[in-house]
């Protein structure tokens, strides 16, 4: 596997690979690798002839500075876990890499997130997804036409980053499931920041996904009802709930109670112990269905 420590670097090797004809699969990262990372490489070995992995910590979609250096970093871990995954390309960088031609790396503009950035991580974490349009817009331009892969646990910006490459013509974005632990916790860099007693408490995150999804199953449309549903899980917790919404996941528009959903995705962020976690599931979906059996079945008795 080629370790490469630059932007400029990584960018002349993918305008070589697709000179010679091969196809490359990029998976955006910040590092501090799990499964769920590991899904999107496999996934990118498997249906391109070339993958490359990016690793980078973006300061600017962190609105907390404690948030961003208590970030975990483990990079000699995370090179040795992407080159046993058949990686064939990882780069580096710094923010001053990125952004060249900017002497003050304080005077940084970063792009507006766009329609998709509304509500939500918008309202909860004000500048974090204008944060991650600037980064990824300087890596798609990095990595050039290349299939981008996104994990769906991180929905609202899959929603950004896909209107961000619609825009500029490139890259394909291809979003993959969410992955999860036997408890169905979905995998973050961040649960390596949670206690035992505190990952107990995160599974109820998924617990009231299930429920809204049950009620979904039933029959139910209305989107109050359907977060009320979650509510009443989440409020007899010790987490602190940020939201628990659901939305039309192709207009992205905020519901009324009068107005039935004919598809929907449901949301929640949650704080524990200082540690903020996000998920998400899709109501509507004959894969939800199988997503859940799959996990439902690992999750033992």
């Amino acid at each position: 596997m080629l370790h490469l420590p630059s932007p400029d670097a990584a960018q002349t090797w993918c305008q070589q690979q697709r000179s010679n004809g091969r196809t490359i699969g990029f998976v955006p990262t910040m590092g501090s690798l799990h499964r769920g990372h590991l899904s999107l490489v496999k996934r990118a070995c498997s249906e391109n002839e070339t993958c490359c992995v990016s690793i980078f910590v973006n300061p600017l979609q962190f609105e907390d500075s404690k948030d961003y250096n208590a970030y975990p970093r483990n990079l000699d871990s995370d090179l040795t876990t992407l080159e046993q995954q058949g990686c064939t390309m990882v780069f580096v960088g710094s923010l001053g890499q990125f952004f060249p031609e900017i002497v003050d790396l304080q005077e940084i503009k970063t792009l507006g997130a766009g329609r998709y950035g509304r509500g939500l991580e918008g309202t909860f974490r004000p500048g974090h997804l204008d944060g991650v349009r600037t980064i990824i817009d300087r890596l798609f331009r990095t990595v050039g036409p290349v299939n981008a892969y996104f994990g769906e646990k991180d929905f609202q910006q899959t929603l950004v980053v896909s209107d961000l490459a619609a825009q500029i013509g490139y890259p394909q974005v291809i979003v993959c499931p969410t992955v999860r632990d036997e408890s169905g916790l979905a995998l973050s860099s961040r649960n390596a920041l949670l206690s035992s007693p505190q990952k107990k408490q995160a599974h109820s995150i998924y617990q009231a996904l299930l429920a809204a999804h049950q009620i979904w199953t039933t029959g139910e449309r209305r989107p109050e009802t359907l977060a009320s549903t979650m509510l009443e899980i989440l409020n007899n917790t010790d987490l602190g709930v940020e939201y628990a919404e659901i939305r039309d996941p192709t207009a992205w528009t905020e519901t009324t109670p009068e107005t039935p959903l004919q598809q929907a995705q449901a949301l929640i962020a949650a704080r524990i112990g200082g540690v903020r976690l996000i998920d998400t599931l899709r109501l509507d979906s004959r894969h939800t269905n199988e997503t859940i059996a799959v996990a439902q079945a690992g999750s033992g008795p």
